[in-house]
């Protein structure tokens, strides 16, 4: 009688372990990304760059990470979670000892070239969304938020004290050093696939045999029902709110006027907010909400931010406005990534995150030629006041959607 019982506890517990595992390379993953955000703009700024060609920047690697998100997604779902993560480890490594190394603008823009594989985000959220519970999905999604912001808070503060201390260069090799650790724990830790099922048949075999760069293969996935849908909604309700945060260094540099340690402070507190909502927040509200109401929450709280926004005049008031910004941004992520990998079949969830994930390098790819041309002509309002009408908008349309789907019901 006894075995069973204890094999599901021991397999629940090795699930769990992976999970945690997961969190901590996540935690890592984020920290050298955030450190990198603390001494790119001021070695941008060295090396002679203005606001404009820091946008191009910007926009290259938005471009270089548009094109890898689903071909890294699809890798993930072909090959396994632990290749896609040593690919996505290796490529860190490989990327910050080319910024340690950067002492041109033509280098600045190589060291950008390994971000094609620097999916670690996705890959993270494909081994927990393979490994929970559908009914748990969005809070253990929700976690690695909590994760992300450890990562701010250790990313930013290391970042502003290094680069403060000891420089770009050595910051840059700290973070190379940190990736290979990542790296390390990946190949230990992580299994070679974390699917459910894999079942060696003929369509397993046709699978596999399919490209990464099956094109069919992945927008396949948007014929699923209700996919579509909530795939414009991420890109149109999050376009204003990411290009805010693209343009964001620029607004604590020449706005707030902040230092590289003020900075380091702000985006700490911002960590520590983004922690509290996602770790302790928001798998109370998937527990007693549905999925819906909770998207719709997001998007009106996200059009008031933005009014505030519009008239938000020192940080002292962003650090008030951030609050229900970070609130609606992590409510509106997690819900929209969860519905979105329940709406596939679980042998899809890797190209479903690299999607989701291409949608955020989307915005960085367009958000700093808009951001750029925003701030220089209209100014930090004008983000605040489209974020605004663009949310409502799409919160009517929603709205309406529901209404119209409830009274086809009725009928």
């Amino acid at each position: 009688r006894d075995p069973q019982p204890r094999k599901k506890h021991d397999s629940r517990s090795e699930r769990m372990k992976i999970i945690y595992v997961t969190y901590i390379i996540a935690a890592l993953d984020i920290t050298w990304m955030f450190l990198q955000f603390s001494v790119t703009p001021y070695l941008a700024r060295k090396l002679g760059f203005d606001t404009l060609w820091f946008g191009y920047l910007q926009t290259t690697v938005g471009v270089i990470q548009l094109l890898g998100g689903p071909m890294f997604g699809r890798f993930a779902d072909l090959f396994g979670a632990r290749a896609a993560l040593s690919l996505s480890s290796f490529a860190s490594v490989v990327f910050f000892l080319l910024l340690a190394i950067a002492d041109s603008p033509a280098m600045l823009f190589i060291h950008k070239l390994p971000a094609v594989f620097m999916h670690g985000l996705p890959g993270v959220q494909m081994v927990v969304a393979d490994i929970s519970e559908p009914e748990k999905r969005a809070d253990a999604l929700s976690k690695i938020g909590l994760c992300f912001g450890i990562g701010m808070i250790a990313g930013s503060t290391l970042g502003g004290t290094l680069n403060k201390h000891y420089g770009e260069t050595f910051a840059a090799c700290f973070a190379a050093f940190g990736s290979a650790i990542s790296l390390m724990l990946v190949v230990k830790f992580i299994p070679k696939s974390t699917k459910a099922q894999a079942p060696r048949n003929n369509t397993d075999s046709h699978s596999k045999s399919k490209s990464v760069f099956d094109l069919g293969e992945i927008t396949r996935l948007m014929k699923f029902p209700g996919v579509l849908t909530t795939f414009l909604v991420k890109i149109i309700s999050g376009l204003p709110q990411g290009v805010f945060q693209v343009m964001f260094s620029i607004i604590a540099m020449n706005f707030f006027k902040l230092q590289p340690e003020q900075n380091g402070y702000l985006m700490a507190y911002l960590g520590i907010l983004q922690m509290v909502i996602q770790g302790g927040v928001i798998g109370r509200l998937t527990e007693r909400y549905s999925e819906r109401s909770l998207l719709l929450l997001s998007i009106a709280l996200s059009s008031l931010v933005g009014l505030a926004q519009a008239f938000m005049l020192n940080v002292f008031q962003f650090c008030f406005i951030v609050i229900p910004m970070m609130f609606s941004l992590s409510v509106f992520n997690v819900i929209t990534d969860s519905m979105l990998t329940k709406s596939v079949p679980s042998s899809d969830t890797g190209t479903m995150l690299g999607l989701c994930a291409s949608v955020q390098s989307l915005l960085r790819t367009i958000g700093p030629t808009i951001g750029g041309f925003l701030y220089e002509n209209y100014g930090v309002p004008s983000f605040g006041l489209i974020q605004f009408v663009v949310n409502i908008l799409v919160f009517i349309y929603l709205l309406q959607r529901g209404f119209k789907k409830e009274g086809d019901r009725k009928e």
